[in-house]
């Protein structure tokens, strides 16, 4: 049990409907790291374990199945109620074991427990098609039928709704899951998976196990029971993902991984407003998001007035551990993110940027670093050409839309991009030349749970969210009804 917390959490896996500790005896310490201190332990399972958790899905997965929608909608709904009830003191969890600010992961919780709601009233709807006939006598049709047991691989910056945005989706249309959160924030996870079962979820359906990530991952994807994979993490690994599913036989898989987001603010754009939009797209979760606006590329007459009005928002933001009031800012999750992170920005000094605000460790150390903007950034920077998982900011000028257009598309990434534009014609020409899936205009916030969210190139396959949100965890399955005794009328 988590000490000291009102959500009573236990420190075990789920599995089966019960709390497991490892066989082993193999645990994880988890840090705080805002400060580094120890919340607690989890177990570390090992192959066996994971197996008969897939073993528990797998018997979970042929009656829940056929539980009515109706029935099973409800038992989300439930699940959702609960999560809203407590949302304060699971918001207090994620803050300890990520370290994003209170009111960030009160809103992650928000936009979480939606997909739940979403999925759930979704679901009802007819999931199939009626197929005008080419055969005499016969009815056509479709039915979405659920794969089977899916296997959900989370990351640690969004550990609450990357779980709920697959999970809700995968089990309301029938399937059970096996989640594998990252060591890094399991907690959240584990308080997910005790309201599932508080809310009346029958055993097996939701699992959380945790275990030595490489050999978790291998296990749950080489198992031949498990009928599709959702990970959302790095490029990298994601490949490594993909490699694994290929080895593995076949099997529906869905990737949502890395974005080098672009933020072009064009000659007509509203200053003040692309400004606003800018700090919000690039600092939520401490810089450490997937959609963060890493590369901001601006028209020339509005470059230098841009950056002066930045630099200055950016060096106001409040930097602290998340329970501290205002704050906006959190540390980076751990040493190497730190590392990475001051590297990128000494690589920048070095190849002549200027570093407009902050640019180094913040005052009160350890993983805490200072919101940063770096203006003249350039191909060849890292800061240019790599994915800047932290509160580090690159700005560019540009002279025409054919410059900013090639600038943009040039990475691997095709997540988000970002326009601020007040001219039609600009904001439609670059929502259609833009080679990222999802392309926000004069705002930053364009996720939820109707929405089908996933990248292009490097950054993913599949969607999550929306009616696209079924694909991953369903099969189309056609049926030809023949010899139905309906007349046929000979045509002339």
């Amino acid at each position: 049990m988590l000490t000291g917390h009102p959500v009573p959490i236990r420190s075990l896996c789920h599995v089966d409907g019960r709390w497991l500790a490892s066989d082993s005896g193999a645990t994880l310490e988890v840090r705080n790291p805002a400060d580094r201190s120890v919340i607690g332990q989890v177990p570390m399972l090992d192959r066996a374990q994971i197996v008969a958790a897939v073993d528990a899905a797998q018997r979970a997965h042929e009656s829940w199945r056929w539980v009515p929608q109706a029935r099973r909608s409800a038992l989300l709904l439930r699940w959702h109620a609960l999560l809203l009830r407590h949302l304060d003191d699971l918001a207090a969890l994620l803050s300890l074991e990520q370290g994003k600010p209170l009111a960030q992961a009160r809103g992650e919780l928000r936009y979480g427990a939606s997909f739940i709601e979403w999925f759930a009233n979704e679901a009802r709807r007819p999931a199939g098609r009626t197929i005008a006939s080419h055969i005499d006598g016969a009815q056509l049709g479709t039915i979405a039928e659920p794969v089977g047991v899916a296997a959900l691989i989370t990351p640690w910056n969004f550990p609450m709704a990357m779980i709920t945005r697959k999970a809700a989706a995968a089990m309301a249309i029938g399937c059970s899951v096996v989640v594998k959160p990252a060591h890094e924030t399991p907690f959240s996870a584990l308080a997910l998976a005790h309201f599932a079962e508080e809310a009346g979820l029958p055993p097996g359906v939701f699992n959380v196990v945790l275990g030595e990530p490489q050999m978790a991952m291998e296990t749950l994807v080489a198992d031949t029971r498990v009928r599709a994979v959702s990970f959302t993490g790095s490029t990298r690994v994601g490949k490594l993902v993909m490699q694994a599913v290929a080895g593995a036989g076949i099997k529906k898989v869905a990737l949502e991984l890395g974005g080098n987001a672009p933020f072009v603010v064009t000659a007509c754009a509203d200053l003040e407003r692309a400004v606003a939009v800018a700090v919000e797209a690039k600092f939520q979760t401490s810089g450490q998001d997937c959609c963060a606006a890493n590369r901001i590329y601006v028209a020339r007459p509005l470059y230098e007035a841009f950056l002066e009005r930045y630099a200055a928002a950016v060096r106001d933001l409040k930097v602290g551990p998340a329970f501290e009031p205002d704050v906006r800012i959190g540390p980076l999750m751990h040493q190497a993110a730190f590392d990475a992170t001051a590297a990128r920005v000494a690589d920048a000094r070095e190849q002549g940027a200027r570093i407009l605000a902050g640019g180094g460790a913040h005052a009160l150390g350890g993983w805490f670093f200072e919101p940063t903007v770096i203006a003249d950034a350039r191909p060849g920077m890292r800061v240019v050409d790599e994915e800047n998982f932290a509160p580090i900011s690159a700005v560019s000028v540009f002279d025409t839309l054919d410059e900013v257009v090639a600038a943009a598309n040039d990475t691997e990434y095709g997540l988000a991009a970002y326009v601020c534009a007040t001219r039609a014609d600009l904001i439609f020409q670059l929502v259609r030349r833009l080679d990222f899936a999802m392309i926000s205009v004069n705002g930053s916030s364009f996720t939820g749970a109707p929405v089908p969210f996933g990248g292009m190139k490097a950054s993913g396959l599949g969607r999550e969210g929306g009616s696209e949100g079924f694909e991953p965890f369903t099969e189309t399955k056609y049926f030809c009804l023949g010899d139905l005794g309906l007349p046929v009328t000979p045509m002339a």
